[in-house]
C-alpha cells in the first residue's frame, strides 16, 4: 500500500505550498494570564482585500517608490504589509494595490 512505480512530473518547477488555515473568530486577544489586552476587528475584510492575499503594488508616490508582489497583511486604516521573500514593506495603501490571487488557506512559495 502507498507504493509507486513511477511518478511523471509534468513541470520544470514544483509548486511549494503550506496550509495557513483561514484564521479564527476571536472577540479579543488575552495576556499571558487570560485578561482580555487587544481589540480585535469585528470584519475580515478591509477595502475589498483580506490577510492573506497575494497582490501586486505598484507604488508611484512617497518614501517607498517602486513595485512590489507578495502576500499582504491588512489594517482598519487601509495601510498594508506586504511580505515577500522573507522581506517585509509596512504602511503601503491600499490604493496602490491590485489582487493576484485571493487567500483560500495556502502559502504559496513565490
Amino acid at each position: 500500500m502507498g507504493k509507486v512505480e513511477s511518478l511523471k512530473i509534468l513541470t520544470r518547477q514544483p509548486l511549494l505550498i503550506q496550509a495557513t488555515g483561514h484564521g479564527s473568530r476571536q472577540m479579543c486577544r488575552t495576556d499571558k494570564y487570560g485578561f482580555p489586552s487587544r481589540y480585535v476587528p469585528r470584519f475580515k475584510f478591509v477595502k475589498g482585500f483580506q490577510t492573506g492575499d497575494i497582490i501586486k503594488a505598484v507604488v508611484t508616490q512617497g518614501k517607498k517608490i517602486g513595485t512590489y508582489f507578495g502576500r499582504i497583511a491588512v489594517r482598519s486604516s487601509g495601510s498594508f504589509n506586504i511580505t515577500s521573500k522573507g522581506a517585509i514593506v509596512q504602511g503601503i495603501s491600499y490604493k496602490y494595490c491590485t489582487i493576484i490571487h485571493k487567500k483560500d488557506g495556502y502559502l504559496y512559495a513565490v
